[in-house]
């Protein structure tokens, strides 16, 4: 059993490794979005000082092991063996569980996937000490610290309110002050700001950063016998004071003598101190369980008591962590920030969801994100009538944002240094306040909701994303809720299989988990390189018609590329009956008639940026994103009837039905290759002599309709076959007709264009 417990440890360690990257993964959102999301300063500098508050955080953090030890059960109702499967089910489940919300790219929390493993696994393990005793169900209490878990469950719930509604009321006090033009305020109104916040900032990082530390219970004689820690707790208000008359004194030098934007001071030292709050707060959530056990492990071994009869009551007391642990732990969770592709997916989804400006909606908006933007505006609508109408002006005035140019909208950040410091200001605040009065709260679930209820109160949720951003936001908290449930469920049965036999399964859920975990990598990096290398459509940023001729010739080439693509594994699918190319050809249909939405949404901004002289370009780039529409619809549809088909196990087609779909497909095969290679190499002149050809295609296409209806008086006899036979070329003449439709439109814009510069060319000469 020895070398049983032994290996458990080692697989522990490196459950340990896996766990910090797949969380520091999770968790990078907490401190990044923010400073990326403003581009205070450059990625890199972004990073380095990230890097360096994990690294200080991870260092500090010794003795915060508590959650593991002794917060969610009480561990001298366990024996050694039982406490091995607890925390060997803990570490399976958990690092399963953040790989998953990696892969989505959904941020979660890592402080409730551990307390809820902790919890769903003592309860299956207590629950066979339970029965095998022939005890009362009831007695299930004694083996669970009920009122910590209750305590630390309400706290982080109650977290996600509070975080949300500060976050909007400072945020709206904030922009009333300082309005968007915040830079052109006098020097003082930006020092005082920036000695609000660095003080806020300051106090937090020597609550978080001291804590954790070997001398934060030493006294000393300034401390009036108190320690270091409960000084600082104890002396809050005079701490603040001094802090905020020598920090705006600082800001004021700052920005008056060495003409340093202090907003983007601010922002950096945030970052710095939520890197350090996250290393020193969620470290525990990682190495908490391999530490404790590693201790165990070491008391059992001296003890010379079998594993069966050791009991664990020694870790009521204090647990030192080895420094060197530590240290190490820091490093990794350090390179994973650098070189994770999963932080960045998880930090673009909380961006996303706070930008400023329209971006690619991500969520479909739903009943409850439509109830809320409903009820906000009634809310506004409300508020209008009681405020006077000047104050009604002022404030709308502190709220218009300056115009930017459509060239610049690209490079502009998803929100301004304001918000940034705000979101990083408060979240810090409310995890200061959180740790001196020893209440248990989520950083994943601070630091989101603070940005969200930012946010809400900038105005970024407008009219125009309001319900898509609200239905973004329920998601992220559905997916918090689904993670207790998970994590509660899945720990308890992993913790089961393990107590039924130990020794068998231990390697088995093993093995499991690194198929898994492979799997998962090697489908995100899959994913990853499908996304980089695929043809994608790209909008029209010219200002003349001739601009957007030769910009949209590569959009079109496109389009008639996956378009051929789509039609052949249409009818390869039928042919085959291959439920699972059809399957994938709707996921290719449909992200082309998306990328080919987003075309059409992005015309108003297409329309600001031209000149009085090229309006013209205007009619000539909405006519062809209307025909490429007509294109994606109806090869959505050719997919869509064609897999619905299969998927319903109706009547395979006729081979003579087949083999003249194959025809046609060719047919268009010829064409699309015509077309691809005209636009791909801007051979404009090459559109006529396809044009010439059009009533010789769509003479091929009747002439199967009409083999098709004689058959039907004759010899077929499935309606559904006929059915789909004819949806098929029906919707095959609607993709030529809107494909010939584009050519001629190209064909007149083309030649309109380059008529004038003949003229002036024979007048030359």
């Amino acid at each position: 059993m020895e070398n049983l417990y032994l290996f458990m440890i080692i697989a522990l360690a490196l459950l340990a490794i896996a766990d910090l990257v797949v969380g520091v993964s999770n968790d990078a959102v907490n401190f990044l979005n923010s400073a990326i999301g403003s581009k205070a300063v450059s990625f890199k500098t972004i990073m380095i000082v990230a890097s360096v508050g994990v690294a200080v955080g991870a260092i500090f953090s010794s003795g915060l092991m508590e959650v593991a030890r002794k917060g969610i059960f009480n561990p001298d109702q366990f024996v050694f063996s039982e406490i091995m499967v607890i925390f060997m089910a803990v570490m399976i489940t958990d690092i399963l569980l953040l790989d998953f919300f990696n892969s989505v790219g959904m941020p979660t929390s890592t402080t409730v996937s551990i307390v809820f493993e902790l919890l769903g696994a003592a309860v299956a393990v207590a629950l066979l000490k339970v029965w095998e005793a022939n005890e009362n169900t009831a007695d299930l209490i004694n083996y669970i610290n009920t009122s910590k878990a209750t305590e630390i469950i309400i706290g982080i719930l109650i977290s996600v309110v509070i975080a949300f509604s500060i976050g909007a009321i400072i945020q709206w006090i904030t922009r009333v002050l300082l309005s968007y033009n915040f830079q052109e305020k006098s020097a003082w109104v930006g020092a005082l700001f920036g000695g609000v916040a660095l003080s806020s900032l300051t106090y937090f990082i020597f609550i978080k950063g001291i804590k954790g530390t070997p001398f934060a219970d030493d006294t000393f004689s300034f401390t009036q016998g108190l320690t270091i820690k409960d000084y600082l707790e104890s002396h809050v208000l005079n701490i603040v004071a001094i802090s905020l008359v020598i920090c705006t004194g600082i800001s004021f030098l700052l920005m008056t003598v060495l003409k340093q934007n202090i907003y983007k001071i601010i922002i950096l030292v945030g970052t710095f101190a939520l890197a350090l709050a996250f290393a020193g707060n969620d470290l525990v959530n990682f190495i908490g369980v391999p530490i404790t056990a590693l201790k165990s492990y070491e008391v059992w071994l001296a003890s010379g008591v079998p594993a069966n009869e050791f009991g664990m009551s020694f870790l009521e007391g204090k647990v030192s962590t080895p420094s060197y642990l530590l240290f190490i732990a820091g490093m990794i969770m350090v390179a994973t920030l650098w070189f994770s592709s999963k932080a960045k997916d998880v930090v673009k989804t909380s961006i996303d969801l706070s930008s400023q400006s329209s971006t690619k909606e991500r969520f479909k908006p739903n009943f409850l994100s439509r109830s809320f933007v409903r009820f906000a505006v009634l809310a506004s609508q409300a508020t209008a009538y009681v405020l006077p109408e000047n104050i009604q002006a002022k404030i709308e005035k502190q709220f218009k944002q300056p115009e930017l140019l459509p060239s610049e909208k690209e490079e502009a950040p998803a929100f301004d240094l304001v918000r940034a410091a705000v979101n990083l200001m408060v979240a810090a605040v409310l995890i200061s306040i959180a740790t001196s009065m020893k209440l248990p709260l989520s950083t994943t679930y601070v630091t989101f909701m603070v940005a969200m209820g930012t946010s809400l109160a900038d105005r970024a949720w407008g009219a125009e994303s309001a319900v898509y951003r609200v239905a973004g936001v329920i998601n992220v908290i559905g997916g918090w809720f689904f993670t207790a449930l998970v994590a509660f469920t899945a720990a308890a049965i992993i913790a089961f299989l393990l107590s039924w036999n130990v020794k068998v399964m231990t390697p088995i859920l093993l093995l499991l988990a690194i198929l898994l975990l492979v799997r998962n990598y090697i489908a995100h990096n899959k994913k990853a390189k499908v996304l980089k290398a695929e043809d994608t459509l790209t909008k029209a940023e010219s200002s003349s018609v001739q601009g957007v001729i030769h910009e949209s010739a590569s959009n079109i080439a496109n389009v008639v590329k996956r378009g051929n693509r789509i039609y052949s594994n249409a009818i390869n699918g039928l042919a085959k009956q291959d439920l699972s190319s059809l399957k994938k050809n709707k996921k290719q249909v449909s992200k082309l008639s998306n990328e080919v939405d987003d075309l059409r949404d992005n015309i108003f901004y297409f329309i600001k940026n031209l000149d009085e002289a090229s309006v013209s370009a205007s009619n000539f780039y909405i006519n062809i994103l209307g025909y490429l529409q007509d294109m994606a619809q109806s090869l959505e549809y050719i997919s869509n009837t064609s897999h619905k088909h299969i998927n319903n196990n109706h009547k395979k087609l006729k081979f003579s039905q087949i083999k003249e779909l194959k025809e046609v497909d060719e047919s268009l095969e010829r064409l699309f290759i015509d077309i691809k290679q005209a636009f791909d190499s801007h051979s404009f002149e090459q559109i006529g002599n396809i044009l010439n050809r059009k009533i010789e295609v769509f003479n091929f296409v009747k002439d199967k309709i009409d083999k098709q209806v004689t058959r039907t008086r004759s010899e077929e006899s499935s309606p559904k076959n006929t059915t789909l036979y004819f949806g098929l070329l029906l919707e095959t003449k609607d993709l030529l007709n809107a494909t010939m439709n584009l050519l001629e439109e190209y064909h007149k814009a083309h030649d309109a264009s380059v008529t004038p510069a003949r003229i002036n060319t024979t007048e030359e000469e």
